[in-house]
């Protein structure tokens, strides 16, 4: 927030989402659209949806951050995931989730100890938490999809 702030982006990103173009946030781009994140201390985030983000509280045999492939699962289906099937493995690198305070925004799940919302849809505002830029193949349709929304 604090280089968002400095590099006056915070309008810009409003804007976007408030017009509904297309906009996608990943990893990071996903969790500062919530109310709060207690990544080093409370912070405060866009506040664009309610929710927070918490770090992952998990057994010994999972390590954090959650880094790797991991699967989907896809409870609603926005246009960006075209072609992308139920199950399919993306790249994860993260030690932070979001957790929506309204279940509408989830568009998939992932589970690594605890089901974490992994990408959110509202209107043409898409994020993840994954990476689709390293994610091969089914990231670079990910990609494919949001630049053929326009806008």
């Amino acid at each position: 927030m604090t280089e968002l702030k400095r590099r006056d982006m915070i309008g810009p990103i409003r804007d976007t989402i408030e017009a509904d173009k297309p906009f996608l946030g990943i990893c990071l781009g996903l969790q500062l659209l919530f109310e709060v994140s207690h990544e080093h201390g409370r912070q405060e985030g866009l506040g664009i949806l309610g929710g927070d983000c918490v770090r992952f509280e998990l057994p010994p045999e999972y390590s954090v951050p959650h880094m790797g492939w991991n699967q989907i699962s896809i409870p609603r289906r926005p246009p960006i995931l075209d072609g992308i099937d139920e199950g399919t493995y993306f790249y994860f690198v993260h030690s932070y989730y979001v957790v929506p305070s309204d279940a509408e925004v989830v568009a998939c799940e992932t589970d690594y100890g605890v089901r974490f919302c992994s990408m959110i849809w509202r209107g043409n505002m898409f994020a993840t938490q994954f990476h689709p830029e390293k994610s091969q193949a089914d990231g670079l349709k990910i990609l494919k999809n949001f630049a053929e929304l326009g806008g």
